[in-house]
């Protein structure tokens, strides 16, 4: 399959981005999906204690991805993070190539960024985001639907709405995020104009995650309904169904308050559910694909599988 702009800004031979999953994204991950030609991605506190230095920690993470590639990876910046700046600055002395920024406005540190000859890659979840970022100076955006785990728009456009949207507004290079597993959504995501994908779920149910062993079985367990959104007051966020959703959900039925909710979920659920696998009290995000995902595999074989596959799917549309 010929190459995409992606794959010449990132230097990958095919256009598949890991995303940089909060506490999960480490360096192993991002090496093992380098190698098998994607583009992995290092969270700054994958792995880490809860009061731990990020700083440290991902100065620490990204040795360990180069002592296990040699080929491009780069970096996960939420933008609202405390200490951002300082985490930017390990990513540029260590010569990171290319990171992904969300959650927060690109005009604060990409011309930083990219002055220090790094390509930045900003999240979208609306057409009004993408122009802005175009606007701001990012190499491409990544149009996200509500169908990711995670945090989510407001606004929960779902992919197949957003991404042809957002491919006709900007003239970057869109990614498409959000639903994509297999080479099915590859292909979809291809036909929608995206000139390339990121994947965070499928990459969870892998051998070098280090997501707890609980939470990749209960993706690969999951059936079609097995996410919800919750905590639309704070920030619309899709993870795996438990007691912690179920109670954030009556809780939003009732009409609690911002502040209500803030002090139920706190910060440490999701390294809570993550890492150390409480289903129960913890938040374990997750895509709505997860009902797709039946077994945990190395995440190089889910990169060949989808180019590998793609053929055939193309072959079947002919």
């Amino acid at each position: 399959m010929e190459k995409t702009r992606i794959c010449h800004l990132l230097g990958i031979e095919y256009p598949i981005i890991q995303g940089g999953m909060t506490w999960i994204a480490n360096a192993e991950l991002a090496a093992a999906v380098s190698n098998a030609g994607g583009f992995g991605i290092i969270s700054p506190n994958a792995g880490m204690s809860q009061d731990a230095g990020m700083v440290d920690n991902l100065r620490t993470q990204i040795k360990i991805a180069k002592s296990l590639t040699d080929k491009p990876f780069g970096v996960n910046f939420p933008l609202q993070i405390p200490g951002v700046k300082e985490l930017m600055d390990v990513a540029i002395e260590e010569k990171v190539p290319a990171v992904t920024t969300s959650a927060g406005n690109p005009a604060t540190y990409t011309p930083y960024l990219k002055e220090a000859g790094i390509k930045v890659l900003h999240l979208v979840a609306s057409v009004r985001h993408a122009t802005g970022a175009e606007g701001r100076g990012v190499d491409a955006v990544i149009a996200e639907g509500y169908e990711a785990g995670g945090h989510n728009g407001f606004d929960e456009l779902p992919t197949i709405v957003l991404v042809p949207q957002v491919v006709d507004a900007v003239k970057i290079p869109v990614v498409a995020a959000g639903g994509i597993a297999d080479a099915r959504g590859f292909i979809a995501a291809r036909a929608l104009g995206a000139e390339g994908v990121q994947i965070g779920t499928r990459f969870v149910a892998t051998h070098e995650c280090i997501a707890h062993q609980k939470v990749k079985e209960a993706i690969a367990a999951a059936i079609d309904t097995g996410t919800v959104i919750s905590g639309r007051k704070l920030g619309p966020t899709r993870g795996l169904k438990n007691e912690l959703t179920a109670k954030i959900l009556e809780m939003e039925s009732r009409g609690a308050s911002t502040e209500e909710l803030g002090s139920l979920i706190g910060p440490g659920r999701a390294r809570l559910g993550k890492l150390e696998g409480d289903l129960v009290d913890g938040e374990a995000y997750s895509g709505a694909i997860a009902g797709m995902i039946t077994e945990i595999v190395g995440a190089g074989e889910i990169v060949r599988s989808i180019m590998e596959d793609s053929e055939a799917v193309l072959a079947k549309l002919r």
